[in-house]
């Protein structure tokens, strides 16, 4: 089978997929999330959606969307924030994408005492579009799976997951399917390049979302902000990278986000884009230095935890560079918070 084919069945199977039986976040789970990291993250995205609605000319319906919330963590925190201004929540409806069910269950705890009672619904089709959407997707993209080819002495091959006679799982490399247009992209014999159909999907329905209700969706994930070759597929268990072929569905299977992909079928989708950002500047356009000096004031016996939350979330080295964000919208006269530079 093709590496997307195997990790959407691992992730997503319905019996023994991990999203579906097991998925374990936090410090104790698997992996962790920015939102995680530190109340700021959320704080500053639920603002960043007050502005947003605020451009868009505030108007008296909005529908509030995070597709993938994890354990509801970052729209916890939004929420929070967003009490600063209350005819955005007055006029919001929360609606959550959430395949998971015991992800919906944490979700709906957490979110037990929020401003908003949220609906879920299982893909961005069942999104309505009689009121502008405001969509927010953080780690969404790394876990659409790519499929990765080789560029052999011979040309283009595909890798692929098979079965050994001793009942292993092994890659290996097959003749591209008939049909399939080989690569565009000249990279060294040896090496991987990975193209997700699914993240070029989730642009295309993204574009389509924003455009049918004049909307915007914010877009935060790791991954490239140019096309490269590269194999990012990566299994995590107890935040410890392991073998992405042992144990299918007990560890948590990400690829790289393609932002250039996704962003170009978006355009293709009829929406505008903005460009892509680091995290760090991106966090930094909206406040985080601030809120970081103000929490600390506050709470001067935690100013040693924050200033290590905001080095996290920030840095070069840490979450800064490598994660990345962008913004599909439409109509083309949005100027989307963060991206005004």
């Amino acid at each position: 089978m093709t590496v997307a084919d195997y990790v959407t069945r691992c992730l997503h199977d319905p019996k023994d997929g991990y999203y579906a039986t097991r998925p374990a976040l936090g410090e104790r789970g698997d992996f962790i999330t920015a939102p995680m990291v530190s109340q700021m993250f959320g704080e500053l995205i639920g603002l960043w959606a007050v502005e947003a609605w605020q451009r868009l000319g505030a108007p008296e319906k909005v529908r509030l969307v995070e597709v993938g919330p994890g354990d509801g963590t970052l729209m916890s925190d939004a929420l929070r924030a967003a009490r600063l201004a209350p005819a955005f929540l007055e006029a919001a409806e929360l609606v959550l994408i959430e395949p998971s069910r015991p992800l919906r269950n944490e979700q709906a705890r957490r979110l037990a005492d929020a401003d908003l009672e949220p609906r879920w619904v299982k893909n961005l089709s069942q999104i309505e579009t009689d009121a502008p959407v405001i969509l927010i997707a953080n780690e969404v993209l790394d876990c659409l799976p790519a499929r990765q080819f080789v560029r052999t002495e011979g040309g283009w091959a595909e890798r692929r997951i098979g079965v050994t006679d001793d009942n292993e799982l092994v890659f290996g490399l097959t003749a591209i399917s008939e049909g399939f247009d080989t690569p565009a992209i000249d990279i060294e014999v040896g090496q991987v390049l990975e193209i997700s159909e699914q993240q070029a999907a989730f642009g295309r329905d993204l574009a389509a979302l924003v455009s049918e209700s004049s909307g915007v969706a914010l877009l935060i994930d790791y991954g490239r902000a140019k096309t490269e070759a590269g194999d990012t597929l990566q299994a995590l268990r107890r935040h410890q990278k392991v073998d992405v072929l042992s144990n299918p569905g007990e560890a948590d299977l990400t690829q790289w986000a393609d932002f250039p992909l996704v962003l170009e079928a978006a355009v293709r989708g009829g929406a505008d884009v903005t460009g892509c950002i680091g995290q760090g500047l991106f966090l930094a356009r909206l406040g985080i230095i601030q809120r970081a000096e103000s929490l600390a004031r506050a709470r001067p016996e935690a100013a040693d935890i924050i200033h290590r939350q905001f080095t996290r979330l920030t840095a070069p080295d840490q979450m800064g560079e490598l994660f990345k964000v962008a913004a599909i919208f439409s109509p083309r006269s949005l100027a989307v918070p963060g991206f005004e530079a």
